[in-house]
Formats: C-alpha cells, structure tokens, sequence
C-alpha cells in the first residue's frame, strides 16, 4: 500500500503518520509539506517524519503531477490555511490553498489511478443554527473564510470527473489532543495551556457556545477508514460528520472540565460578552452507521489528560503561550516578519523546508 499525505507537518499529520506506520507497518508512506510548522515540534523523542518512507518540501499550489506517477492506493489531503485567524487574515490565500489547490491535488489523484481521496473538511460549515443537532443534509452557514473553504471544496469535488476514485470528505469536529507539533489555538488545548500557565481559564465569551470535540488521534483513525474504504460502504462521493454525539460540549462546560482535572484552576466567564455566532451542536449517526470499527474513543478526560501530561513533560509555563510557535497565526506572521515568507504565503527566496533561524 502507498499513501500520500499532504499537509503531514502540521498538528494532525504526526499523529497520523504514527497510527498509519503502526496500522500498516509495511505501507510506504509519503510526505508533503510546505513547512510552514516544521520547527513547531512538543516535545518528541525523534523526529516525527522519521516514520515516513519519504518528505517531499514543496507549496500545494504548485504540487508536481509527477510525484503520482508511481501509483498511489490513497490520497490525503490535510493541507490548509488552518483556523479562523488565518483565514480572515490570509483570504484569498485561504481559498487559493485549500480549495483551488486541493481540488486540482483531487483531479490529478483521479488522473493518476489514485483509488481512495481524502479531504480533510471541518464542521464548522454549520456555523451557527438551530438547537438541533446538524446533520449532513441540513443547511450550512460557514461563517469564515475558513469554513467557506471547507464547503467550497466539498461542493467541487462532488461534482467533478472523478473515474474510478473514491472521495472522502471528512468533517471534523474541533480538534484537541496531544500532537508533535501541539496547537494551543483550539479551544480544549488552549484551555489547558492557561491551566497550567496561568491557574485560569478565561473564556472570551458567555460560555454557551456548542462545539463538539475530537480528539487528534480519532480524526488518524477516522482517516484510515476513509483511505481504504470501497465505494461499496457510502458510495463513490461521500460526506460525513466525524466525531461522537456525546462529545458535543458547552464552551464553559469544558473550561470546568480542565480546572477539575488540574487543581487549583480557577474559571472566569464573561457573562457581558457579545454572543458568540459559532455555535452549533453536530449530529453523529452516519458515521456511527457505516464506520464502526473506527469510531471514536478517546474521552474528553483522557484528552485533557494527555495535554496535561505532555505540556507538564515539555516544562511549559509560559503565560504568554499565545503569542508563542503554538499559536499558528503567531508563526506565519513571524515568517513573513523576518522576510522568510511573502504575504502571499509563498516562500521567499526559495527557503521551503529549512527550520527558521
């Protein structure tokens, strides 16, 4: 079996690389990154690209047609301009990267033989609605340039020539969990971080915003399922909510979450605060139905645990983590900054791949 892994040097594709090794020990698994994040490592034993068979550096926008040349079984496509912050900032950059750029990476897989497509969407296409649990077939409302991305992509790639390949669109809920290459600008994770930096958790809202959680290692096996499932179980074009209907959360009910499992946290909630648009709760049932072997496990306990733990092991302390290399827009504005990045989000001068000075 070979695997392609775009987008593999961020939060999400460590994890992935480890749960797909130790699934499919023999699978040459292949990278490719623009590095953006290469240097935002947490705390690991060994390099996390040391699993892969081999690390291609290059921008998605640009992706060489010939790397597919040598036939893939699978495709899977984590690369993104990755949050809110960065879409709103970087927009058209957003969409050139993670539509423009993602479908063309589709449309050559299916030129190539490629068998299984992956994209990785994000239920933040629901945006905000009723007290309803969203299902796939209800209305969107994507609020960002991100979540626009998201379902822009989604559309496009439903109605494309795709042959014979089977295309999996994977809509996530919030990711959490302990990575690699940690991101402290996900809710759960963040919350932690002022935890133990801070001894409180401030939430910026009223606290009533639902979200639903999964965490990094459910989303890697969630991935596995869609890289190697037959056309049979879903169909030819597939979209489907990934995560668990039990983990559809509160915002102020995870913020006591973390203070009960790290004592001594204090919680501050800004009842004044404007209401929070981004919310809404997800429904679960169609992946529950037709992926049971790959459903998630983790609890929200154990994810903050393992953030815990893995911060504690890194020595974190910093209170200003959020101007740190864990805050994602922070990293792309400090490449840009030191001239190493242009505002287009193009490497300048031919650095992709070289760990910043």
């Amino acid at each position: 079996m070979r695997i392609l892994i775009a987008g593999n040097m961020g939060y999400v594709g460590p994890v992935l690389v480890r749960h797909l090794r130790r699934a499919f020990p023999d699978a040459e698994l292949i990278g490719f990154d623009t590095s953006y994040f290469a240097h935002c490592l947490t705390g690991p034993r060994t390099f996390p690209e040391a699993l892969l068979n081999e690390q291609h550096f290059g921008d998605i926008r640009d992706f060489p047609a010939e790397l597919l040349l040598s036939r893939f079984d699978a495709v899977v496509n984590l690369a993104a301009v990755s949050n809110d912050p960065m879409g709103n900032k970087f927009e058209a950059e957003t969409a050139e990267i993670n539509c423009e750029a993602g479908l063309r990476l589709a449309e050559l897989a299916a030129r190539h033989g490629v068998k299984n497509f992956v994209f990785a969407s994000s239920c933040s296409v629901y945006g905000s609605g009723s007290s309803d649990a969203r299902r796939e077939e209800d209305e969107v409302n994507p609020l960002t340039a991100y979540a626009r991305s998201k379902i822009a992509t989604e559309q496009r790639l439903a109605a494309f020539d795709r042959g014979d390949m089977t295309v999996t669109c994977l809509r996530f809920a919030t990711a959490c969990g302990m990575s690699d290459r940690l991101r402290l600008d996900l809710v759960l994770n963040d919350f932690v971080a002022c935890a133990l930096a801070r001894g409180e958790i401030t939430v910026l809202s009223d606290g009533t915003p639902w979200r639903p959680l999964i965490d990094v290692t459910d989303m890697a096996r969630a991935i596995e399922w869609g890289a190697t499932r037959s056309s049979a179980c879903g169909g030819a074009f597939l979209m489907v909510n990934v995560g668990a209907d039990q983990c559809n959360y509160q915002v102020k009910d995870l913020a006591h979450a973390v203070a009960a499992a790290i004592p001594g946290t204090k919680v501050s909630i800004n009842f004044a605060a404007p209401p929070d648009k981004r919310s809404y709760r997800v429904d679960f049932a169609k992946f529950r139905a037709i992926a049971p072997a790959h459903l998630p496990q983790v609890t929200l306990t154990q994810s903050i645990t393992a953030l815990r733990d893995g911060l504690t092991g890194m020595g974190f302390s910093d209170p200003d983590f959020r101007n740190s290399q864990q805050i994602r827009l922070k990293v792309i504005e400090d490449h840009i900054a030191a001239g190493r990045l242009l505002p287009s989000l193009r490497w300048a001068n031919g650095t992709a791949g070289r760990v910043p000075n």
